[in-house]
C-alpha cells in the first residue's frame, strides 16, 4: 500500500451515484462529498426547486449533477428516477437511500393513514428503488447500496417508534439484500447516524434536542458533513470487503 493507492480507495471518479433526500441535511452533504470525490451525482427530492438549486450548486463545485423531483412514496416516480439516471449518465454504481419521513405518533395513537405514509417512504420506497435499479447495479463493476437508517433502530424509541421501527426494517432488508445480491457483485450496507444537526432534528422542541445531544458519549450533535466520511467509506473501494453491515456514526449513542 502506497499513498497513491490509498487515495484511490476513496476515489469515485467515473462512477454515478443517486442520493435520495439529496437537497438538504445529510443527503446534501453526501452529494457534495461524492462530487468532491469525483462522482457524477443525481439528487432526488420531492421539491423541484430544491432539486434545481442543488443540481446547480453541485455543478458550481465542478461536478456532473442532475436533480430529479421524486416522491419516494410514488413507485412510478422511482422508475422514472432510474430511467433519468441511465439516460443522462449511462450507468449507476452507487445508490444512497437517504430520504425519510419523520412522522411520529405515540403508540396507541397510530392511524392507518400515518402508518402507511411512514412505511411508504421509509421502507417501501427504498426497497422498490433498489429493485428498480437492480439491473443497472448488476452491470456495474463497483456497485454499492448505502441505506441510511438511524441509531434509533437499536434503542428504546418512545414516541418515535413508527420511524425507528421502519429504520429497523431497513436494517433487516440491508442484510437480506447483501446476501441475495452478493452473487451480482453488489455490496449493501447501512449507515446509522445518531443525532445530526438537520431540519428533522431542529423541528423538535428545544428541550428534546438537548436530551438528544446529551444522550451520546460525545455530548453533542453531529454536523451533516460528519456523515460524509462514513458514507464515502461504504460506497467506495475502501469497503470492498464490507457488505451486510451497519456502520453506527452516532457519537457513542447506542454504546451508551
Amino acid at each position: 500500500m502506497d499513498a497513491e493507492r490509498l487515495r484511490a480507495l476513496f476515489d469515485l471518479s467515473g462512477r454515478v451515484a443517486v442520493v435520495t433526500g439529496g437537497t438538504r441535511g445529510i443527503g446534501r452533504a453526501i452529494a457534495e462529498g461524492f462530487v468532491a470525490a469525483g462522482a457524477s451525482v443525481v439528487v432526488a427530492s420531492r421539491k423541484p426547486d430544491a432539486c434545481a438549486e442543488t443540481e446547480a450548486h453541485l455543478k458550481v463545485m465542478g461536478g456532473a449533477a442532475l436533480g430529479v423531483p421524486t416522491h419516494l412514496g410514488d413507485l412510478d416516480a422511482l422508475d422514472a428516477l432510474v430511467t433519468r439516471t441511465a439516460d443522462t449518465f449511462g450507468r449507476l454504481d452507487i445508490l444512497v437511500n437517504n430520504a425519510a419521513n419523520p412522522l411520529a405518533l405515540p403508540l396507541g395513537s397510530f392511524t392507518p393513514e400515518a402508518f402507511a405514509k411512514s412505511q411508504d417512504v421509509n421502507v417501501r420506497g427504498p426497497v422498490f428503488l433498489v429493485q428498480s435499479a437492480l439491473d443497472l447495479l448488476t452491470e456495474s463493476p463497483c456497485a454499492s447500496v448505502v441505506n441510511v437508517v438511524s441509531a434509533g433502530a437499536f434503542m428504546f424509541s418512545p414516541y418515535v417508534s413508527m420511524y425507528a421501527a421502519a429504520k429497523a426494517s431497513m436494517v433487516a432488508y440491508t442484510r437480506s439484500m447483501a446476501a441475495e445480491f452478493a452473487p451480482r457483485g453488489i455490496r449493501v450496507n447501512a449507515l446509522a447516524p445518531g443525532t445530526v444537526d438537520t431540519d428533522m432534528v431542529r423541528n423538535n422542541p428545544p428541550e428534546f434536542q438537548e436530551v438528544m445531544e446529551q444522550a451520546a458519549l460525545q455530548k453533542r450533535m453531529a454536523d451533516p458533513d460528519e456523515m460524509v466520511g462514513p458514507a464515502l467509506f461504504l460506497a467506495s473501494d475502501a469497503a470492498s470487503f464490507v457488505t451486510g453491515q451497519v456502520l453506527l456514526a452516532d457519537g457513542g449513542l447506542v454504546a451508551r
